[in-house]
C-alpha cells in the first residue's frame, strides 16, 4: 500500500470515527461553544494525526515494541495473504479510479465552490451599503431570506418589521463577529477531499447547524422573546436567497425543527463539559495506531554485513523472489547505515545475558518490490531468546530501496548474520574483548570478526553479484540428484584483500561444496577490512544458496 493511500485512509477512517463519537457522546447537549471546538478539532486532527511521529516517545515502551512486533509480524502477513489471495487487485483499481471519476467528482466540487462564491460576490457587487440599529448591511432589491457571510450582512429590509429587523441582526451579527463562516469554508473543503466518505458530509451538516444554535441562543441571551423569535423563523421558512450557494449562513431554512426544539431544551448540566475529555484519548489511541508500524522499527540490533545469494527461490506465495538481481536491495542510507541502525537499536534480552548466551544468528528476508519485509526467518539459531530477538530486529526494518532486475524491480532473498556478543571485563581475558578475534596466534597480525569497517569487495555488493552470477557453475551430478541448499562458506580477507584460509561450515553436498568454495577462491582482491584506521585481516561468512528451477 502506497503512503499517500494510506494517509488517505487514515484520514477517512478518522472522519467517521469523530462523526460516530460526536453523535455519541455531544449530539444533544448545550454547550454549542465547545461543540464548535470539537468539529473544528475534528477537521484539523483528522488530517494532522497520520502525520504524527511517536517513535522517540516510545523508543524504551516494551510493551508497545511488543504489540508493534505482533503488528507487524503476524497482522500485517496475514493482510499481505488475503490480498494476494484476491483475484483482482484492489489498489490498482483504487487508483484507475482517482484518476478518472474521483478526480472528475473532486473538480466538479471545485467548480460548484467556485461558482458559489462567485454568486455572493455578484449579489454584494448588486447590492446598495446601508445601516441598520448602526449595523453595516447590504440591502437586497427583491424579497429574499436575510442571510450572511463572512462580515458581510444581506437583508431585505421591506420584508420584516422593526422588531424582526432587530432579531436577525443580532442572530446574523453572531455569524459575523464570531466569524462562522471559516466553519463553513473549511467543512465545505473537507468535503471536496474527502466526497466518498459520507461521514465528512454528515460533520458538515453538523458545523452548519451548531452554527445556527450558537446564533439563536445569542438571540435569546439578548432577552428577545422565545416564542415571538420561532414564530419569526417559520414565517420566513417559505423565503429563498437570491444567492445560488449554501456558503452563507442563512437565518432561516436551516432545519427549523430541530432548532426550535434545542431553543426550548433544558440547558446541559455544567457538570457535562467534563465528557469532552474523553475526545482525548480517541485522539491518543488513532495517534497510537497510525504510529504502529513507525514503533514497529525501533529496537536494537547488532548484525554483520549481508552476503547476497545465488539462484532463484520458489516461493509458497505465489510471486517469486531472487536472490541475484542487477541491482540489489539497499538499506535506507547504505550498509553503514544498517550497521548504525543494527547497533544502536539492539536490545540483548536479560535472561540470554544472565545465562551468558551469546553467538550468531544466521537470518533471512525477503525485501519486495515496494521495499517492505516478510518472509523473514532463522536459518541458523543459537538460542531461542536469540532466535526470538534477531527475528523480531528484522522484521521491524524500515523500508529498503527495493532490488531491481533488467530495470524492474523485484523481490530478493536477502541473508543476515546477527551477531550477540557480551560485553567482557578487563580482568577477565579468558572472554572476548570488545572486538572479538578469530585467531590471535600472530599477535602482529590478528584475524578479526568485527571491525571499524569491514572488507568490500571492488566496486560494492553490485559488483560481487555479478561476478558471483558470471562464475557459478551447477554441478551435473548435483542436477541429476536433485540437490540444493546452502553452503555457508568461511574465509579471511586480509590486510593486502586477498582471500585465503576457506572452510566449509555448512555444507549441502560434496560437489556444492566445492563449487562455493571455487566461488570464493576465484574472487580479486577485496578492500580489507579497517581497525582504528588500520588495514588488517577480517574472517568473512558467506551462505551461498543453489536451488534449482
Amino acid at each position: 500500500m502506497s503512503p499517500e493511500l494510506a494517509y488517505f485512509i487514515k484520514v477517512n477512517v478518522a472522519l467517521m470515527l469523530f462523526y460516530s463519537f460526536y453523535r455519541l457522546f455531544f449530539y444533544k447537549d448545550t454547550f454549542f461553544k465547545l461543540r464548535r471546538a470539537i468539529l473544528l478539532a475534528f477537521f484539523g486532527l483528522a488530517f494532522l494525526y497520520p502525520l504524527m511521529s511517536l517513535q522517540e516517545w516510545m523508543k524504551d515502551k516494551e510493551p508497545i515494541t511488543e504489540i508493534a512486533y505482533l503488528y507487524s509480524t503476524v497482522l500485517s502477513e496475514k493482510i499481505v495473504e488475503s490480498q494476494t489471495a484476491m483475484l483482482w487487485n484492489w489498489q490498482k483499481v483504487f487508483t484507475a479510479f482517482c484518476d478518472g471519476a474521483c478526480r472528475m467528482a473532486m473538480a466538479l466540487l471545485c467548480i460548484r465552490f467556485i461558482a458559489q462564491l462567485g454568486s455572493i460576490i455578484r449579489l454584494m457587487a448588486e447590492s446598495k451599503k446601508g445601516v441598520i440599529h448602526h449595523i453595516p448591511v447590504y440591502l437586497l432589491d427583491k424579497a429574499s431570506g436575510p442571510f450572511s457571510f463572512f462580515r458581510l450582512i444581506f437583508i431585505h429590509r421591506e420584508s420584516h418589521s422593526e422588531h424582526e429587523l432587530k432579531e436577525i441582526l443580532a442572530h446574523e451579527y453572531t455569524h459575523v463577529s464570531q466569524w462562522h463562516s471559516i466553519d463553513v469554508i473549511l467543512s465545505e473543503i473537507i468535503c471536496i477531499l474527502c466526497w466518498m466518505n459520507p461521514f465528512a458530509w454528515l460533520l458538515k451538516r453538523e458545523v452548519r447547524y451548531n452554527l445556527e444554535y450558537l446564533a439563536d441562543n445569542t438571540v435569546l441571551k439578548s432577552g428577545y422573546d422565545s416564542r415571538s423569535y420561532q414564530y419569526h423563523l417559520l414565517g420566513l421558512a417559505h423565503q429563498t436567497n437570491q444567492a445560488a450557494a449554501n456558503l452563507y449562513n442563512n437565518f432561516n431554512v436551516l432545519h427549523l425543527k430541530n432548532r426550535i426544539r434545542m431553543m426550548n431544551k433544558k440547558r446541559t448540566h455544567s457538570i457535562g463539559r467534563t465528557k469532552y475529555l474523553l475526545f482525548f484519548p480517541l485522539v491518543a489511541i488513532l495517534i497510537l495506531l497510525s504510529n504502529i508500524e513507525a514503533v514497529a522499527r525501533i529496537t536494537k540490533e547488532l548484525a554483520l554485513p549481508v552476503m547476497p545469494e545465488k539462484a532463484q527461490i520458489n516461493q509458497q506465495k505465489p510471486k517469486k523472489a531472487l536472490t541475484v538481481v542487477d541491482v540489489m536491495p539497499q538499506f535506507p542510507g547504505g550498509d553503514n547505515e544498517l550497521l548504525a541502525f543494527l547497533i544502536k537499536n539492539i536490545k540483548y534480552p536479560v535472561e540470554a545475558q544472565a545465562k551468558g548466551v551469546q553467538g550468531r544468528v544466521i537470518c533471512a528476508f525477503i525485501v519486495n518490490e515496494d521495499g517492505s519485509i516478510s518472509d523473514a526467518e532463522v536459518l541458523k539459531g543459537v538460542a531461542p531468546l536469540l532466535d526470538a530477538e534477531a527475528m523480531r530486529v528484522i522484521g521491524i526494518m524500515p523500508k529498503w530501496t527495493p532490488g531491481k532486475d533488467k530495470g524492474k524491480e523485484v523481490a530478493v532473498k536477502y541473508t543476515v548474520p546477527v551477531t550477540f556478543r557480551l560485553s567482557q571485563p578487563e580482568s577477565k581475558p579468558s572472554k572476548l574483548p570488545e572486538n572479538p578475534i578469530f585467531d590471535d596466534s600472530d599477535p602482529k597480525n590478528p584475524i578479526y570478526r568485527i571491525v571499524d569497517a569491514m572488507p568490500q569487495f571492488p566496486g560494492g555488493d553490485g559488483e560481487l553479484l555479478k561476478f558471483i552470477s558470471h562464475n557459478v557453475n551447477y554441478p551435473e551430478d548435483a542436477k541429476k540428484e536433485k540437490k540444493e541448499g546452502r553452503v555457508v562458506v568461511a574465509f579471511t580477507v586480509d590486510a593486502n584483500g586477498k582471500t585465503n584460509d576457506y572452510a566449509v561450515l555448512k555444507g549441502v553436498s560434496p560437489s556444492l561444496d566445492a563449487e562455493a568454495i571455487r566461488i570464493v577462491k576465484q574472487m580479486p582482491a577485496w578492500e580489507p577490512g579497517k581497525e582504528k584506521g588500520k588495514p588488517v585481516s577480517v574472517r568473512y561468512t558467506a551462505p551461498i544458496t543453489f536451488r534449482l528451477q
